[in-house]
């Protein structure tokens, strides 16, 4: 007999599978868990003392469960007939080329997933789908699987992750709500059964939600498109502040203190990033598109366009502010993750920053405590096709800095771009007498002090903040 009720194999070893399956381990002592990759150089990482995700937290989850009912591999088939559930956690990109580019999600992940789980599996199984897909992609893995020779019947349910990064590990321990969408059939309903008793091991029942599965699909990716709304929405009272004088902090709160609207996601910055939220509003406006709903896409891709703006108006703020020129200057970027307590950097605003700063031929020097320069070129080229390739001296254009301090020696400007905590305690004294004068501070982030920042004799702009040379009646 088993040692475990229960064994789940998840294929994609990223920034979902890794956290999410070492928390159901953690909390399922009973659940044999095993995350498959193809490559083995990921897996080699999770195996190892330095995982390749950073996120508070994870060390000790993983050093806790790993060996004992965790497990990382790349034999992907012996993984896949041993498991009772198989989530599929890989990428689905938006598409760079053909039908719906800039727009459509790619599932050709899910689908190969798909075919290599017809291929060898040996008994039926419950498919997962964690990947955030579009509407009535599990369609399309139901029929691939169900064209497998050997008679096998299989289950294909929609779990979609709604964690953050930088908070994924209590995310995933204390969550608002788990969904689990399956057909409504006897089979589809016994299986959603099936996960939620995994989950119920720590998430109480009324959190755990069960839909049909198209519902289940579309609420990711309608869950991200509200927030970012949000974002879109105070970033646009943003510009309006700085033009009238109003302080966003200050609306944010007024705002925010009504229990209808709330107060989370009011923060004005330069922008969200992240793989999650450009992502799935393109694919919802492809959607809209694709059935005919025009008005519908045309409204949801004004929120992407608000918060390219955003980008565009910090960077082109930079260059106005510092008398129309920066060609040759030293430029500091404080952070290049798109959010504080993560090293990702997909979509980060602060890369498409960088790219303006290039392009006006500034000298710019970045640091950030958990990107690595490998990582930030790799973006930037996929993202923004910027590399040294086609750019001329971008290696001598762009420096990283292990040394926050020596990030801003000599420098004209600091660009905060991410929240990092330990940007709010430096010693901006020092800094100051370290810089050129004048010495310009342009916080993206609305973290640090500037009344302080002022009296220390620094010219400060933020997002959302009025100019105190530019009004005298504040």
């Amino acid at each position: 007999m088993s040692e475990f009720d229960v064994k789940i194999c998840c294929m994609g070893a990223g920034y979902v599978g890794g956290p999410t399956m070492a928390v159901i381990a953690k909390m399922c002592p009973k659940v044999r868990v095993c995350v498959v990759d193809i490559s083995q150089r990921q897996i080699d990482a999770w195996n190892s003392s330095s995982l390749p995700i950073y996120e508070p937290g994870l060390p000790e989850v993983v050093a806790e469960c790993v060996g004992r009912n965790l497990f990382f591999s790349t034999d992907i088939e012996t993984e896949i007939q041993n498991a009772d559930i198989i989530f599929i956690s890989v990428n689905t990109p938006t598409k760079t080329q053909g039908i719906g580019a800039g727009r459509a999600a790619n599932i050709k992940n899910c689908e190969l997933c798909a075919r290599k789980i017809a291929e060898v599996a040996t008994c039926d199984k419950i498919v997962v789908e964690k990947s955030t897909v579009p509407v009535r992609t599990a369609q399309a893995v139901n029929r691939v699987l169900a064209c497998n020779d050997k008679g096998l019947k299989f289950q294909v349910l929609s779990n979609p992750e709604f964690l953050a990064e930088g908070t994924a590990i209590p995310d995933l321990l204390e969550p608002d709500r788990v969904l689990i969408g399956g057909q409504q059939s006897e089979e589809g309903l016994a299986a959603i059964e099936k996960l939620v008793s995994v989950y119920a091991n720590w998430i109480p029942r009324e959190k755990i939600l069960t839909t049909n599965l198209w519902s289940s699909e579309l609420s990711k990716l309608v869950a991200n498109a509200f927030l970012a709304q949000r974002v879109s929405s105070i970033n646009s009272i943003s510009a309006l502040c700085e033009a009238t004088g109003a302080d966003v902090s200050e609306i944010s709160r007024a705002v925010g203190m009504d229990d209808r609207i709330g107060k989370r996601f009011l923060q004005s910055s330069v922008g969200f990033g992240g793989s999650c939220f450009q992502k799935d509003i393109l694919n919802l406006v492809y959607l809209c598109e694709t059935f005919g709903l025009d008005e519908c896409a045309a409204y949801w891709n004004q929120v992407i366009q608000m918060n390219d703006y955003q980008k565009k108006r910090f960077s082109e703020k930079m260059v106005s502010k510092m008398f129309n020129t920066v060609t040759g200057k030293k430029l500091t970027i404080f952070g290049y993750a798109f959010k504080k307590d993560t090293g990702d950097v997909r979509e980060t605003p602060a890369m498409f920053v960088v790219r303006d700063l290039i392009q006006e031929n500034a000298i710019i020097h970045v640091y950030d405590p958990q990107v690595s320069r490998e990582d930030m070129w790799t973006e930037m080229s996929y993202t923004c096709g910027v590399n040294k390739d086609n750019t001329p001296r971008l290696e001598e254009s762009v420096i990283t800095s292990d040394d926050p301090y020596a990030a801003c020696d000599g420098s004209h400007a600091i660009a905060i771009m991410t929240e990092w905590d330990e940007f709010k305690d430096y010693d901006y004294n020092k800094i100051y007498a370290s810089m050129a004068k004048p010495a310009f501070i342009f916080d993206g982030r609305n973290i640090l002090d500037h009344v302080k920042l002022r009296e220390i004799g620094f010219e400060v702009h933020a997002i959302g903040k009025p100019d105190p040379t530019a009004f005298d009646d504040l």
